[in-house]
C-alpha cells in the first residue's frame, strides 16, 4: 500500500493529514475496531497520533478501543493512560468518552484466548533448528470481540526479534506467556549480537506465522521516530507496512563507528522505569564495546531490577547463555523470558568447566544497592560520583558516551 517519502522529521500538520489519508480506508465503516498501541517505554508522539486516529475513526465506527500492547510490562493506572495518549480528564469525560483504553493482561487466563498451536515441526523450521517444540498461541480475547486490527507503533531495532513493530505487536505484544516466553528464549539462542538490527530473523519468522491465526481484519501505521519527531509513516498490513518501515529505521537508528570503545556510558532513557526495561541500554551498545571493555548503564532514577520479575532475577542473576544452555535441569522452573532478559543485559561469553567469562563487563550506576547488584552478578558504580558532562572528554581514546541510550544501535564497521 501508499507510504510516504522520507523527510527529517514530518510536521504535526502533515502527521495528521497522512493519517486522515490513510484511514479512509472503508474496511473501518460501521465496524468494531481495536488500536493496539506501545507503552511508555517506546519514544512515540502518541498524543499526536491518539488524536489523529481518533478524531478520524470515532465517528465512523461502532466501538473504538484503544489497548497497550504491554508484553509483560507493568499494567497502566487511568492517569498513566491519560498521560500516555495526552489527555486531561475533562477530555476523557467528553471529547473522547466513547473511545476505550485498555491495557493487555498477559498474566489473566480470564483475558486471554487460545486461537491455534505451532507444532514442534514448524518452530523446528521456523526457528532454523535451535528449538523443537509446540507453543500453544493465545491472545488477548478483547481481539476476536471486534472487526478491524489496527496497530500503531514504532519501528526500532530489537535484540529478540530483529526490529519492532508490525505482527509483533500481536505477538508477543498482546500474548500470553507461552509465546513470549518461547520466541524470547529463541532470541537468546541467537544472541542479540546476532539479531539487533537484522530484518529477517527466526523470532520475526516465529511472529509472522502466529500472526496468520488471528481471524479479523489487520490493518497496521508502522512509524519510526526520534525524540526530535516522526521520520517517516507507512500503512497497510502488518507485515508491509513493517517491512517498508525498516529501512528507514535503520537509516535513524543505527550508527556505525570506525573502532570499539574500551569504556561506554550509557545514559539510559527517563521513560525506562527499572533494570528489565533499562536493559536495552546493553542491547543497543553491546556491538560497540571491545573485548574485555566495560558498560555502564548510567541511571540514578532507577531503583529496581525488575517490577515484574524481580523475584526471579534475584534467584538466578545475570550471565551468558551457555551458564544456562548446559545447566538446564538446574534452571527449568525458571520463565524463559527471563532467562532470555538475563543473558541480553549479561551479553556474549563462555562457559567452560565451570567457569564463566562474560565478553564484557556489565555496571549499573542506578539507585540499586551495590550489594544487590553483586548479588546478581553485575557491577556498581555510585552515579553521582560520575560526572557525564565531563566523562568521555577524561579519556576521548578509550570512552565513548551515549546520551540518551537504549533505542539507537551501534555497531562497528565491517
Amino acid at each position: 500500500m501508499e507510504k510516504t517519502s522520507l523527510h527529517p522529521i514530518l510536521p504535526e500538520a502533515d502527521v495528521q493529514a497522512l493519517v486522515a489519508n490513510y484511514l479512509a480506508d472503508p474496511i473501518f465503516d460501521n465496524r468494531r475496531v481495536i488500536v493496539l498501541i506501545p507503552d511508555h517505554t517506546r519514544t512515540a508522539p502518541l498524543p499526536v497520533l491518539f488524536r489523529a486516529v481518533s478524531d478520524v475513526l470515532k465517528a465512523r465506527v461502532k466501538v473504538l478501543n484503544f489497548m497497550v500492547a504491554l508484553g509483560t510490562h507493568q499494567p497502566l493506572d487511568e492517569a498513566a493512560l491519560l498521560n500516555l495518549v495526552g489527555l486531561i480528564p475533562h477530555e476523557r469525560e467528553t471529547t473522547y468518552a466513547t473511545v476505550g483504553l485498555l491495557n493487555h493482561a498477559w498474566d489473566n487466563p480470564h483475558h486471554l484466548v487460545r486461537i491455534g498451536e505451532l507444532n514442534p515441526s514448524q518452530v523446528e523450521i521456523l526457528s532454523e533448528g535451535l528449538l523443537h517444540e509446540s507453543v500453544p498461541l493465545r491472545l488477548n480475547r478483547q481481539i476476536l470481540e471486534h472487526d478491524v486490527v489496527l496497530i500503531l507503533g514504532p519501528v526500532f531495532p530489537h535484540e529478540v526479534v530483529g526490529f519492532s513493530g508490525g505482527n509483533k505487536y500481536f505477538f508477543p505484544g498482546i500474548a500470553g506467556a507461552e509465546f513470549i516466553n518461547a520466541s524470547h528464549w529463541l532470541g537468546a539462542l541467537k544472541t542479540n549480537y546476532a539479531t539487533n538490527g537484522i530484518q529477517h530473523t527466526p523470532v520475526r519468522a516465529m511472529i509472522d506465522q502466529a500472526a496468520s491465526f488471528i481471524a479479523v481484519d489487520k490493518r497496521c501505521l508502522a512509524f519510526v521516530s526520534s525524540p526530535e519527531g516522526l521520520h517517516g509513516m507507512f500503512y497497510g498490513s502488518p507485515k508491509s507496512a513493517w517491512e517498508e518501515a525498516v529501512p528507514v529505521s535503520a537509516q535513524i537508528h543505527v550508527q556505525l563507528r570506525d573502532r570499539p570503545c574500551i569504556e561506554l556510558l550509557g545514559v539510559a532513557h527517563t521513560h525506562y522505569d527499572d533494570l528489565w526495561t533499562a536493559g536495552k541500554v546493553m542491547y543497543k551498545l553491546e556491538p560497540v564495546v571491545a573485548d574485555g571493555g566495560r558498560l555502564i548503564i548510567y541511571a540514578p532514577h532507577i531503583d529496581t531490577i525488575s517490577y515484574t520479575h524481580g523475584h526471579w532475577i534475584g534467584q538466578i542473576g545475570y550471565h551468558v547463555r551457555d551458564y544456562f544452555l548446559r545447566q538446564m535441569d538446574r534452571f527449568k522452573a525458571v520463565p524463559r523470558g527471563v532467562l532470555a532478559h538475563s543473558t541480553h543485559v549479561c551479553g556474549t561469553g563462555t562457559f567452560e568447566n565451570g567457569v564463566e567469562k562474560p565478553r564484557i563487563q556489565v555496571v549499573l550506576a542506578t539507585a540499586i544497592p551495590e550489594d544487590q547488584c553483586r548479588a546478581v552478578n553485575l557491577g556498581y558504580l555510585d552515579p553521582y560520583a560520575i560526572d557525564v558532562d565531563t566523562w568521555q572528554a577524561q579519556d576521548p581514546e578509550k570512552r565513548l558516551l551515549v546520551n540518551p541510550a537504549g533505542e539507537t544501535l551501534y555497531r562497528v564497521k565491517n
